[in-house]
């Protein structure tokens, strides 16, 4: 098995541990915290160190995955996931053993998919993206870089969402329809026209 480090120790870390573990491909080797934090271990795993000594973990261990969550700004994980590329670590992907990827989708370096997620046929997944809990992105669809596609949402067909993107449990995306960089789709809205940049959308709700 691989050595991983966990970046974030929150409740994210959690979850992502619970995926880790099931892959089986994975040891976990501790967790990175920010200076400062209370916090000693996670659910058994210790942490080794703190987010400004990145190069220094990076050089006894190869892989490591930010596990900071993402609500209302992507700024944080995309800092930390810089911070250790630039460091040396590789950053891995993480797909449950109980989602779905079809062959022919890409999910790219530092992604997460978690458990019963559906990532379908030719549909892309950018870097540093959380795909959550039985979220579904279908055929064709499109997701960006440092973006969280949340609990049980749905992007149907061609469904571009561009980077720093969060998509709220429960919202659904009219197939086909654009969602523009740094948006924010509030939890259960159903989007069915192009979302312009930068936009808090919370317009149609999901019956």
């Amino acid at each position: 098995m691989k050595d991983l480090v966990l970046i974030g120790g929150g409740g994210h870390c959690k979850a992502v541990i619970d995926v880790v573990e099931m892959t089986g491909e994975w040891r976990i080797a501790g967790i990175v915290e920010r200076p400062g934090s209370p916090i000693r271990e996670v659910m058994g795993y210790p942490v080794i160190g703190y987010d400004d000594k990145l190069q220094a973990l990076a050089e006894r261990f190869p892989y490591a995955l930010v596990t900071v969550g993402q609500i209302k700004s992507p700024d944080i994980r995309e800092r930390l996931f810089t911070s250790a590329l630039q460091s040396g670590f590789e950053m891995a992907t993480i797909v449950s053993p109980l989602a779905r990827v079809a062959r022919s989708a890409v999910v790219k370096a530092g992604t997460v998919v978690m458990h019963f997620a559906l990532v379908g046929p030719d549909a892309q997944i950018g870097v540093n993206t959380i795909i959550n809990t039985r979220a579904l992105v279908e055929h064709d669809a499109v997701v960006g870089d440092h973006c969280h596609i949340a609990t049980t949402a749905v992007l149907n067909g061609n469904v571009i969402v561009g980077d720093y993107c969060m998509i709220g449990s429960g919202s659904i995306c009219r197939e086909g329809i654009s969602i523009g960089d740094r948006c924010l789709v509030g939890m259960g809205t159903v989007v069915r026209k192009l979302v312009p940049q930068g936009t808090l959308f919370v317009g149609e709700k999901s019956q």
